[in-house]
């Protein structure tokens, strides 16, 4: 049983096709299929039943067919060359067919929540359009397992300690309770009581949603600090925190500011073109993103099991939860 999903034709037609999303569909072909295999040539049967453009000629209809097949192929074997272990899927040797691992790990379900909310409805048709869509409930929820999916990242992307930052927080502190709490371990700079004159009134996060630190054993500032911001919209690039970080956010709450500086992140879900993150690094600074974050997960865990702190660690096993319960209840609705 395999649950027949929507193909974007828009976005794979044409002289410009998006091969990041044409492995996307093939992923989840063989996510939503109860034998866990997606065949590549699938790509080909759906965008004839999707096609409303005129080709030339027919064979410039293959051509162009063939190229989705082979784009989606060349993405798939990166994806998986990036992550090894933590990519969810096999690709068949002779790289006809996806395979869904059985014995999925946090690390691949880390993968595989990304995928999800990489093609929710305001991003990519394809969930939306073949009625495997989550609810609103879920969507939230979605949301926050990778806010912490997110704070693991960022732990093992600096060896270090992390705590999940963003609203709402994990263990249900206000702003000014959960700053002092991680400045306590950082002891660069004071916390004001309120923030500085003109500084927002209910904050939230202001914008910070995961700090992380590797520190140093003689306790002293000039230890390396990461800021994250953690976004899973379309317009996540507009939501960069490099300026806002150490210019913004150390004099609205702190007096002293810390003379430590943050090098500011960006944790999204997304899959990034090679082309495009030159820029994307340009604006929004040091990024993790769906073929960074789960080998991040997978060594944050080891870090966990070896005494470092990381906040919400624990809920990450929910997050593998919900996606194979997800993907459980999705074909049985279906059958």
């Amino acid at each position: 049983m395999t649950i027949p999903l929507y193909f974007p034709a828009d976005e794979l037609g044409g002289q410009t096709k998006d091969f990041d999303l044409a492995a996307d569909y093939v992923e989840l072909s063989s996510f939503f299929s109860s034998d866990g295999i997606a065949r590549l040539s699938d790509l080909i049967n759906a965008s004839e039943i999707g096609a409303d453009s005129e080709y030339a000629s027919v064979d410039d209809e293959i051509t162009s067919r063939e190229e989705i097949v082979a784009g989606a192929t060349n993405v798939v074997e990166a994806r998986r060359s990036s992550l090894a272990e933590a990519y969810p899927f096999q690709l068949s040797d002779d790289g006809r067919e996806l395979a869904l691992q059985q014995d999925l790990n946090v690390a691949g379900g880390a993968y595989l929540l990304c995928l999800i909310i990489s093609n929710l409805e305001s991003v990519s048709p394809i969930l939306s359009q073949s009625g495997v869509h989550p609810s609103t409930q879920e969507v939230n929820k979605l949301r926050q397992y990778f806010q912490y999916l997110a704070t693991a990242a960022m732990a093992g992307e600096i060896c270090g300690q992390a705590w999940s930052f963003g609203f709402p927080r994990p263990d249900g502190t206000g702003f000014i309770q959960k700053l002092r709490e991680i400045w306590r371990h950082l002891g660069d700079g004071d916390v004001l009581d309120e923030g500085a004159a003109g500084a927002p009134t209910h904050p939230k996060d202001d914008q910070i949603d995961v700090f992380a630190i590797r520190d140093h054993s003689d306790g002293l500032p000039g230890y390396l600090l990461a800021a994250a911001q953690v976004a899973t919209g379309a317009n996540w690039k507009a939501k960069s925190v490099v300026a806002h970080v150490n210019q913004v956010f150390y004099a609205r709450w702190f007096l002293p500011q810390p003379v430590t500086k943050a090098v500011a992140y960006h944790v999204i879900p997304f899959a990034r073109k090679k082309e495009d993150f030159q820029d994307d690094v340009l604006v929004v600074g040091n990024l993790l993103h769906r073929t960074r974050v789960p080998r991040r997960v997978s060594e944050a865990i080891q870090l966990s099991r070896d005494g470092v702190a990381i906040e919400a660690i624990e809920r990450l096993e929910n997050a593998l939860t919900w996606v194979t319960d997800y993907r459980t209840t999705q074909l049985e609705a279906a059958a």
